[in-house]
């Protein structure tokens, strides 16, 4: 294959005997004890498991791209920032194929697109969780400190939006430049060769860094924001804020939900490799069972938002139903039923115009 390594598969053996691993999201395994893991996961479940999270994403996340556009004339900053997270999680859902033919065979797509996948999934946990933590400061200008002529400078929300990709490119950099092809005994792997030992223990500094950086240093500031946020609200009683926020706290859950346990897990596992942690058998295979279990429920969360949209926030649905009344998909009588709602011809600073 273009642009991959040859590796004698001996080299390998104690280590691989017995395991059922994702080699793309745990890039330090060459570090890993020989033990075997007597726990597996059904790879073709999880195969199923990725696809059909790659085909609600695909749908739910267009959808959430189209009403949020067309609501282009009273679109906050809260919306920007939506729309920047539903178009992370369509790219992120566009590399579930590949990691879906992965778990199911090797890594058959050459040198190019292992880096391409891999940058992109990093690309979107960051993303996602500076958006959201975004979010959680918009919610807390607005709402708080009521500073209305702040969220409404949507021009200044389009460039911290370009931040955040640049950003979170810039954390992804390790993968881009480590991540390669490696021919090793039955099969191809997508894997981060990091070369010397000197060289892995950077690397692993680095990626405890990145998820400081990158992860627990957002949720603080999310935590900090929607504590405040939240004794507002209960001071105000604004139903219509309430509304609004039950959404935002919602997606916030879901990512915290989806992500939490997988970056606490990648945390452990790097302090083992450093050898901050002692690294026994047990501990390792407890490790790599909980990485391999939490990556699933990280990449499942693609496809939640849409979801929570639809069911949760009034204002996105009303947005849908008279996108889809506009085109002639449903009749005015199906649409007049929601229309009575108060929610559904308010416009609010303050809130999202489609959630």
């Amino acid at each position: 294959m273009t642009g991959s390594h040859n590796v004698d598969g001996s080299y390998f053996d104690d280590l691989f005997d017995g395991y059922d691993y994702n080699y793309s999201t745990v890039p330090m395994l060459f570090d890993s004890a020989p033990c075997k893991n007597p726990w597996t996961i059904n790879k073709y479940l999880v195969v199923v498991v990725y696809l059909l999270v790659f085909l609600l994403s695909v749908v739910g996340n267009c959808i959430v791209v189209l009403v949020i556009c067309y609501n282009k004339l009273h679109r906050s900053s809260t919306d920007v920032y939506l729309l920047n997270l539903a178009i992370a999680d369509l790219l992120f859902a566009v590399t579930l194929p590949f990691w879906a033919a992965y778990k199911a065979k090797e890594w058959l797509f050459g040198l190019f697109m292992c880096k391409a996948v891999s940058v992109l999934q990093e690309v979107n946990f960051y993303s996602g969780i500076l958006l959201l933590a975004c979010i959680s400061v918009d919610r807390y200008l607005a709402i708080v400190h009521a500073t209305e002529a702040v969220t409404q400078k949507r021009y200044m929300v389009k460039y911290i939006c370009l931040g955040i990709w640049c950003f979170s490119f810039i954390l992804s950099l390790p993968i881009l430049l480590y991540r390669t092809v490696l021919n090793y005994g039955s099969g191809v792997i997508c894997y981060d060769n990091m070369g010397s030992e000197n060289t892995e223990k950077w690397k692993i500094i680095l990626r405890i860094g990145r998820h400081t950086v990158g992860f627990f240093f957002p949720l603080l500031i999310m935590l900090f924001c929607y504590g405040f946020t939240i004794k507002t609200l209960f001071q105000t009683k604004s139903s219509q804020k309430q509304r609004a926020m039950k959404v935002i706290f919602a997606v916030v859950i879901a990512f915290l939900i989806c992500w939490l346990p997988y970056n606490i897990t990648l945390v452990v596992d790097s302090l083992m490799r450093s050898r901050f942690l002692n690294e026994t058998c047990e501990m390792r295979v407890h490790v790599d069972t909980a990485l391999s279990v939490t990556e699933v429920f990280g990449f499942m969360h693609s496809c939640i938002n849409p979801i929570l949209y639809a069911f949760i926030g009034q204002k996105f649905r009303n947005s849908f139903f008279r996108i889809l009344a506009s085109k002639g998909i449903i009749n005015k009588e199906f649409l007049s039923r929601y229309g009575r709602s108060s929610s559904i011809g308010s416009i609010s600073g303050h809130t999202s115009t489609t959630l």
